[in-house]
């Protein structure tokens, strides 16, 4: 111990460029590392907060958000990083059920911030910036403190809220370790070091997703530590993409499979006109990446294409270049710190290349939804968890997804993955974006319905629907095919590249009762 983490980084290289905003604002890491210290310093002041507090930040990408959580995670705080496309009341509910006490939110969210304020007291609102009725300027709790070292430092932890696709979301939180905030931070930077990825300068790490996720803050976060320049995209771009992995001669990222394809309908002259010779360890995971998507990228970018399956609650895969191509599809073998298990219903391991429901633990990563004991032992098989995911294993040990189990369609007493007949649609050039689902149908029980947002240019309508049908000829059994297929300008995903396919499914199931 003793080589990285941030706040050991800082003092020892406070020059060092550690952040680089959506708009090119570069930090320097001492000026990033006093703002973090006036703020423990500020709210232990001003507020007495201890060690096991919780704080909540509604920020953009950038180093506003970036100053918390190395607050937090020095002061041995609970940070919860607010996902900005909520509404006021969906804020309010995270701010109360995490306990937070203390709320900032960016002036660029303070519409809904302000919505969301009566959830926690006047006194602990904040505004980062000026002029929000309700709430104080952060400055109140920074200004004339000492941007030193605050004393009696402790390791803190984020505590992300999971997405809330079914029913409220739930936050996963872990015991405090109790560590020097840089021992733990080295500990962290265990995950990164499974890719192969190596610390020190010049390296730099893209964050293309809002860094609300658990996976970008972990990824993002884990750079950091590792000394990496944190580069900041405000939103999702290809070809801003491109340009910033030139600029910045970025080594890192953490993607997922929707970006690859709006990366790959680029025009080729466009695809060619950067210099992307500095990429290493692009990462991706989130969704299921079609086969020759994947085989696109590695084409395009080389044998810097790594994939994983993990989940908030912990544990997980890791499948490297070399790994996927021996077994296209994969996401990959256990971590050497994880163990996986596939079982049928009745809670029994089923054999290799047998779909069953995918169980993970992790060596020392407990953890309980806060306040659900019931959905925590729901999810819990002896010491593994679930998420719900249904895969298997093949000979080797390498882990397949085939879909949710709340995703199944069950069609005339046949399992059928959604997964699969969505990986198959994608692959058409006229399709942006696909889900598939289960609707109600009077003999079948359900029948496959696929909702298409159509690539630019492609003119939705029947004769856009029979020429996709027709694409699966030969590539997928009959009995897969949709039936119907409807049109939609947009689909409904997370920015991070989850599916809110209950948006979608919910119309069709009304007045009815569904079986799973």
């Amino acid at each position: 111990m003793g080589t990285l983490g941030f706040w050991r980084l800082a003092q020892a290289d406070p020059g060092w460029i550690a952040a680089v905003d959506p708009d090119g604002t570069e930090h320097r890491a001492g000026d990033l590392l006093a703002r973090a210290n006036r703020l423990v310093h500020g709210l232990r002041d001003d507020l007495g907060l201890q060690p096991g507090d919780g704080v909540c930040g509604l920020a953009p990408n950038g180093a506003d958000g970036l100053v918390l959580y190395l607050a937090a995670l020095q002061a041995g705080w609970y940070y919860t990083p607010v996902n900005w496309h909520l509404t006021g009341p969906e804020i309010a509910y995270i701010v109360s059920d995490s306990e937070a006490k203390a709320f900032f939110v960016h002036p660029r969210f303070v519409e809904e911030g302000t919505r969301a304020a009566e959830a926690i007291a006047p006194e602990r609102r904040f505004v980062m910036g000026e002029g929000a009725d309700g709430f104080r300027p952060m400055r109140e709790l920074t200004d004339g403190r000492p941007g030193t070292a605050p004393p009696d430092r402790t390791a803190g932890l984020t505590m992300h809220y999971t997405s809330g696709t079914t029913g409220k979301p739930k936050g996963v939180r872990r015991p405090l370790s109790g560590l020097d905030p840089d021992d733990s931070a080295e500990l962290m930077t265990f995950l990164l070091g499974l890719f192969g990825v190596t610390p020190g300068r010049p390296n730099a790490h893209l964050v293309t997703s809002p860094s609300y996720h658990t996976a970008v803050t972990q990824f993002g976060g884990t750079a950091l530590h590792m000394g990496h320049t944190l580069v900041y995209m405000d939103r999702f771009d290809a070809e801003e993409l491109l340009r910033l992995c030139e600029r910045h001669r970025v080594t890192s990222s953490h993607m997922v499979p929707t970006h690859f394809k709006r990366l790959l309908a680029l025009p080729e002259e466009t695809r060619r006109a950067y210099d992307l010779s500095s990429l290493r360890w692009m990462i991706h995971a989130a969704a299921p990446c079609p086969v020759p998507v994947k085989w696109a990228m590695l084409e395009w970018w080389g044998d810097c294409v790594y994939e994983y399956y993990a989940a908030t609650e912990g544990g997980g895969t890791l499948a490297t270049p070399e790994g996927w191509k021996a077994h296209p599809g994969t996401v990959g073998t256990a971590w050497p710190i994880s163990e996986l298990l596939i079982v049928d219903e009745q809670g029994e391991p089923v054999p290799a290349r047998t779909p069953g429901t995918i169980y993970m633990k992790m060596l020392g990563a407990s953890f309980e939804y806060k306040g659900d004991p019931d959905k925590t032992a729901a999810n819990r098989l002896k010491d593994f968890f679930t998420v719900g995911d249904i895969g298997y294993l093949d000979e080797d040990g390498f882990l397949f997804l085939c879909d949710r189990k709340a995703d199944m369609i069950i069609s005339g007493g046949a399992n059928i993955y959604p997964a699969e007949i969505e990986n198959e649609l994608m692959i058409h050039p006229k399709v942006a974006d696909v889900a598939v689902f289960g609707i109600p149908d009077e003999e079948w029980g359900e029948q496959i319905k696929a909702v298409v947002e159509p690539a630019p240019g492609a003119e939705p309508g029947p004769a856009l629907a029979a020429e996709l049908l027709a694409s699966l000829e030969g590539r997928l059994a009959r009995m897969k095919w949709p039936r119907t297929v409807d049109f939609i300008a947009e689909m409904p995903r997370e920015p991070n590249g989850k599916l809110l396919k209950r948006k979608l499914r919910d119309p069709y199931w009304e007045g009815h009762d569904r079986a799973i």
